[in-house]
């Protein structure tokens, strides 16, 4: 299965690859289908920008010969206009999603009762029904799982844990398929959370909820976490 990493590799290469196992991946995956979009409208950009024609009045006659220092001078500005749009829009296309932080704040304020302080843990069967799918289990580390639910996020089944830690509840959601190229803090909405890289993985989010833990200590149950993880395939 073609992962999101080679199919923004060959994007980059030729946004127009004609290759089916593209067109495969990207009608399953809801941010390379946005990346796609991006890249497209990019490169139309860039197209347009590169086809302005010189103005006729800055054309100089036939007959007039243009000093070298003014050509070297208009090349010179040219090539940093195209350079500069280039360098935005590579920066533009490799930022992560930005609604990503946002999409898993909404999605806890759909399931206040996940949030409740208890020290009864959810069946082993029940977890390890939840955690199949993300092919995973989860060692002792990560302290006892108070909630564990499959749910539909961004077109995709994923487990939504709650695990009790000294600090109050805390969420964690596995994104096998959600990939950011680096850690992502963020503190909205009665929220605060880190979205973490997992190699060959996609990603994990953990939040918690009414400031109950600084974004150090949500770092660290982050941390806990994976390191807890297991992954079955």
């Amino acid at each position: 299965m073609m992962d999101c990493t080679h199919y923004r590799r060959t994007l980059m290469v030729d946004p127009h690859d004609p290759d089916p196992a593209l067109g495969e991946h990207r009608a399953t995956c809801h941010d390379c289908n946005l990346y796609t979009q991006r890249l497209l409208r990019f490169e139309s950009r860039l197209g347009r920008a590169l086809s302005v024609p010189v103005p006729a009045q800055a054309v100089p006659a036939p007959a007039q010969a243009v000093p070298a220092p003014y050509r070297k001078g208009w090349l010179a500005m040219a090539a940093s206009v195209v350079l500069a749009l280039v360098v935005a829009g590579g920066l533009w296309l490799s930022a992560p999603g930005p609604s990503l932080a946002a999409d898993v704040v909404t999605h806890m304020a759909g399931e206040p009762q996940a949030w409740q302080r208890t020290d009864v843990p959810v069946p082993t069967p029940a977890l390890l029904d939840v955690l199949r799918n993300s092919r995973l289990r989860l060692g002792t580390g990560a302290g006892v799982v108070s909630y564990a639910a499959s749910c539909e996020f961004r077109g995709h089944r994923v487990p939504h844990l709650v695990v009790q830690t000294e600090s109050g509840p805390v969420t964690v959601m596995v994104l096998v398929h959600e990939h950011v190229p680096k850690t992502v803090q963020f503190d909205e909405q009665g929220y605060r959370g880190v979205i973490v890289p997992v190699a060959g993985h996609g990603s994990l989010a953990v939040l918690t909820r009414g400031g109950s833990a600084d974004i150090g200590t949500v770092q660290h149950i982050a941390s806990q976490v994976l390191e807890s993880i297991i992954w079955t395939g």
